[in-house]
């Protein structure tokens, strides 16, 4: 099949409210990750790095951002049929958003029907994960599935927040449950359950067929509450086992990598994996290079080494990206976003500095999320009073205290 009879429809217009404040002024795919990239980067390199380069992204909700950033960042070559395109909500079948995973995609039917492809590839555009997504579209051939769901074991109590899947010895999908509360154990492994990824392929004429018939019907309109549970049993659906999937340059410790940062809490651990000496997933792979707007920004830059006042600009185990100045102060097991400055005699550990951050000096900070733009005055101190944090700030229940773009204090 050529990668021309493909088309891809990236869901990026979730509200992403679990993610506050950091959604606060910008949809869930466009919050930074790993200091330079945007989420909705890793699903776009995966598409691109496999050579499917027919992509609509739907936006919606807060979609400035994002739509600065799909422009900046995701200009092909459209003289050879290449397109990334985002797709704002056009309200083209009534007065409503969309109502549902489904109802996205059948209020941009005519977008499919202009493509004319062979298969739609549904992808979410809010995780952090690397896929050959040809891999995936072999498998879909090879089972002549009418659709193809990328699935991944999930531990029984994280299972409930996905859509649970049952299948055969040919990963024909024999059971499906939405977000239950008791999900079924895999066949052997009693403590994990298989887990849908959002991802789907379809057959066009099956995609067609099926939120067309949705749209008729008093639904949620979602391929996981409603499409998937009524379908599974008289059509060809199958499960995708992620877990098998490889790239070029992957090491063994990386397949099955999949993180969903739909919460603070999950955000700041994927965020934190990636300090470590040799994390889960390799940002360093040029093989398959996770892809993103490069601005006109300088090299980082340390400055002042006075070990007798401890005055030295200081970074360890750390991400620091470009334009960023440690002035005199040190940065310990931290991302840094382009543009950040920390000043003399501060010390910021475990915590995520987005873009343009300010840190004054004599500043003490530990395990936080400072947001775009803040600037934090001299000799502030987050993170080690967690109960006084808690009076100013959004802090999670393990104590990650979340400070929202452009904070002053």
């Amino acid at each position: 099949m050529s990668n021309m009879r493909i088309l891809a429809m990236i869901l990026a217009g979730g509200q992403g409210s679990r993610l506050m404040p950091l959604t606060n002024d910008r949809a869930k795919p466009a919050v930074p990750f790993g200091g330079r990239y945007r989420i909705i980067d890793f699903v776009l390199s995966n598409f691109v790095n496999s050579k499917i380069v027919r992509i609509k992204v739907l936006t919606q909700f807060k979609s400035d951002s994002l739509n600065r950033h799909l422009s900046r960042a995701w200009q092909i070559a459209p003289q050879f049929g290449y397109f990334i395109d985002p797709v704002p909500a056009q309200m083209r079948t009534g007065q409503n958003w969309y109502q549902g995973t489904a109802d996205a995609i059948y209020q941009n039917l005519n977008l499919i029907r202009d493509e004319n492809p062979e298969c739609v590839c549904v992808f979410g555009g809010d995780h952090i994960y690397r896929m050959d997504v040809w891999q995936m579209i072999s498998f879909h051939r090879s089972k002549k599935a009418d659709l193809t769901i990328a699935a991944i074991p999930k531990p029984l109590e994280l299972a409930r927040q996905y859509g649970v899947i049952e299948v055969d010895e040919n990963w024909r999908i024999t059971g499906f449950q939405e977000k239950p509360e008791n999900p079924t154990a895999m066949p052997g492994r009693p403590d994990m359950a298989l887990v849908s990824m959002g991802n789907y392929i379809f057959q066009r004429d099956k995609l067609e067929a099926w939120i067309i018939e949705d749209a008729a019907m008093d639904t949620d309109h979602d391929f996981g509450k409603n499409i998937i549970p009524s379908k599974y049993r008289d059509n060809g659906i199958y499960a995708y086992d992620f877990s098998t999937n490889t790239i070029p340059g992957m090491e063994d410790k990386e397949k099955g990598y999949w993180h969903d940062v739909g919460t603070i809490e999950e955000y700041y651990e994927a965020s934190m994996e990636l300090v470590g000496i040799t994390p889960i997933i390799n940002l360093y792979n040029d093989l398959w290079p996770v892809r993103t707007y490069s601005g006109n920004c300088p090299p980082a830059k340390f400055v002042f080494a006075d070990e007798d006042s401890q005055r030295v600009g200081m970074a360890t185990d750390s991400l620091i990206s470009e334009g960023t100045i440690i002035s005199g102060g040190k940065v310990n097991r931290c991302v840094v976003s382009p543009g950040v400055r920390v000043n003399s005699y501060s010390y910021v550990e475990d915590s995520i500095l987005m873009g343009d951050v300010n840190i004054g000096r004599h500043c003490k900070i530990r395990r936080a999320i400072i947001d775009k733009y803040a600037n934090i005055s001299e000799g502030t101190q987050i993170g080690y009073d967690i109960e006084e944090d808690r009076k100013r700030f959004h802090v999670t229940k393990s104590g990650v205290v979340v400070i929202s773009r452009d904070a002053r204090f």
